[in-house]
């Protein structure tokens, strides 16, 4: 076997979503004497982690945003990247959206062709007679499931094949996150949030993170205590009619927007609560990271329970209730005491220094069962 083993994989974009900063973690701890990852994405504007790609040795490949109606072209353009690059490896990070690329890559006879479900649902949309239709017919071309949750295996794999896929953890350096009372000051100085209650928010602005009715709970808690500030960290198609909500409720002193943000592990030091009224989830990212810095988090019953791993630190509250009993809920419970919980973390597994390990192990497995 000839080493590095370049691994393909597939996004739409790379920017610092949920999936793209798991797979970042991994990457980063990544023996990449063994291992190199490579990247195909589909927009033609640099996403934030395409540098330190670069960087880390990473190929970057580009193909045309996947529309529907110019699956002739897109198809073309797939088999001219396969008639020029070859991969033991291709893992897909855009669920169903990658059928036209497992297609070509069976057609090649890549040994190991991976579909990754991060996401548990989607709702019903306009896209959604498209992305069912593709799941289902995307099953008979990849040959290995991956998922960050069980809720997500089932949405993309079906009940039968959930049980069937290997849990890339969505893990965390816990050591980078782990809360330092010192940091903490530091931060919330420079924030100009040292004598504020510091809520957070990291997040897309779209639908599914629910940031409307996020800031309907902030004005209910202000309305209970001026002296809190929301921190909202992300961008999105919904960022600017957030904004507007915002100067609406004349809030723009108490919520404050950060747009993306490469230092989330520092933010989390100044934050008191994290807020996270998803719609629905698979397993986030962002939720792993708040626990691990040890904030009190209160999330939505549309998050998985097996995202819960610091008991003590999280609350869920239904989205039946209403924005006013959630701040009510919040705003009652006072008594939290901040503190180093990443023995936990580690203890439950989401530590990336171990689960790295698990990943080079089990793709090194699918080489040996599928070549």
């Amino acid at each position: 076997m000839e080493y590095p083993i370049r691994i393909l994989q597939l996004f739409t974009i790379l920017n610092r979503g949920g999936a793209e900063t798991n797979v970042m973690n991994y990457y980063r701890k990544l023996d990449r004497t063994k291992f190199q990852f490579d990247f195909i994405v589909h927009r033609e504007v640099p996403g934030a982690y395409e540098d330190e790609i670069t960087a880390l040795g990473g190929k970057i490949y580009r193909l045309p945003p996947f529309n529907p109606l110019k699956i002739k072209e897109y198809k073309k353009q797939i088999a001219l990247f396969f008639d020029q690059h070859t991969y033991p490896i291709i893992h897909g990070n855009c669920s169903e959206l990658g059928i036209y690329i497992y297609q070509e890559a069976q057609k090649r006879n890549t040994p190991v062709i991976i579909a990754h479900g991060h996401n548990a649902t989607d709702g019903w949309n306009l896209k959604s007679p498209f992305r069912y239709y593709y799941k289902k017919r995307m099953m008979r071309y990849i040959n290995t499931y991956f998922t960050c949750g069980y809720d997500a295996a089932v949405w993309l794999f079906g009940k039968k094949n959930a049980s069937k896929a290997f849990t890339m953890t969505n893990a965390v350096d816990t050591k980078m996150f782990a809360y330092d009372e010192v940091k903490s000051l530091q931060i919330r100085k420079q924030l100009e949030a040292s004598t504020t209650q510091n809520f957070i928010h990291v997040g897309r602005f779209n639908e599914q993170k629910n940031h409307e009715f996020l800031i309907e709970v902030f004005a209910e808690l202000v309305k209970l205590n001026l002296n809190r500030k929301l921190f909202l960290v992300g961008n999105g198609e919904l960022m600017e009619s957030m904004q507007k909500k915002v100067a609406g409720l004349q809030l723009e002193k108490n919520i404050i927007f950060l747009g993306l943000r490469s230092d989330v592990n520092e933010l989390l030091q100044a934050m008191d609560v994290f807020l996270f009224p998803s719609l629905f989830e698979g397993l986030p990212v962002s939720l792993v990271e708040a626990q691990a810095s040890g904030v009190k988090c209160y999330i939505s019953d549309g998050v998985p329970k097996e995202a819960i791993i610091v008991n003590d630190n999280v609350k869920v509250i239904s989205l039946k209730e209403s924005a006013s009993i959630w701040a009510q809920t919040i705003h009652s419970q006072n008594d939290f005491i901040k503190k180093d919980v990443s023995q936990v973390v580690i203890d439950k597994g989401y530590d990336i220094n171990k689960n790295v390990i698990l990943l080079q192990k089990k793709y090194l497995e699918l080489l040996q069962q599928h070549s």
